[in-house]
């Protein structure tokens, strides 16, 4: 059965992806909440509607990060922007806002009726990391939901990345720099899995 937060009947739609802004951890690693990037607005959604995913889910506690989240959304789903350009909407409309990793859990399951895997995006292995390859025969057997999460900041709390499911592989560059930013990171990661061309 295929599952979809917007009524259709998306491809991918038994999966979605968050952005983390919190938990995440700064610098120090301490826990802190990171800032919303606009350009991550769309630059996740348009590759999660590309793919046919069931929604794109932003998590950020603050309410003045919330104010202009919601003010984005709004402006392409209800405004001049839906008009101006009806791909941006597209887009647009698979983008949900919660303040907590919690509720996007809970969403996904009361439209679902099923408890999502978590997939942890991380730069460093963990003991149940697994390479794209095995996590995309699991995506298309659409016997289970997947949440893929992306922290922020200087990434997600070890913690968190090891109460997951599965922790994907790192995206390895060409040498040692590797300090993609994560709507660099998303785009990459959704296209190794979901793309008809691998």
């Amino acid at each position: 059965m295929k599952y979809s937060i917007q009524g259709g009947r998306m491809k991918n739609s038994h999966c979605f992806v968050t952005v983390l802004h919190y938990p995440a951890l700064n610098k120090d690693g301490k826990w802190i909440v990171t800032s919303f990037t606009t350009l991550d607005f769309h630059d996740i959604a348009r590759p999660a509607r590309t793919y046919e995913l069931g929604a794109y889910y932003i998590v950020q506690p603050l309410e003045a990060q919330q104010f202009v989240i919601k003010e984005q959304k709004k402006y392409w789903t209800e405004g001049f922007g839906k008009e101006f350009n009806p791909r941006r909407y597209e887009a647009a409309k698979i983008v949900e806002l919660k303040t907590s990793l919690s509720e996007v859990i809970d969403d996904i399951k009361n439209k679902t009726g099923k408890e999502p895997k978590l997939v942890a995006t991380s730069a460093k292995e963990y003991p149940q990391t697994v390479s794209y390859q095995e996590l995309r025969k699991k995506i298309q057997a659409v016997e289970d939901i997947y949440l893929l999460m992306f922290g922020t900041g200087w990434g997600m709390p070890s913690e968190l990345v090891e109460a997951c499911d599965y922790v994907l592989e790192p995206i390895l560059g060409a040498g040692d720099y590797n300090h993609l930013s994560v709507r660099n990171a998303a785009s990459i990661i959704m296209d190794r899995l979901f793309s008809p061309n691998r």
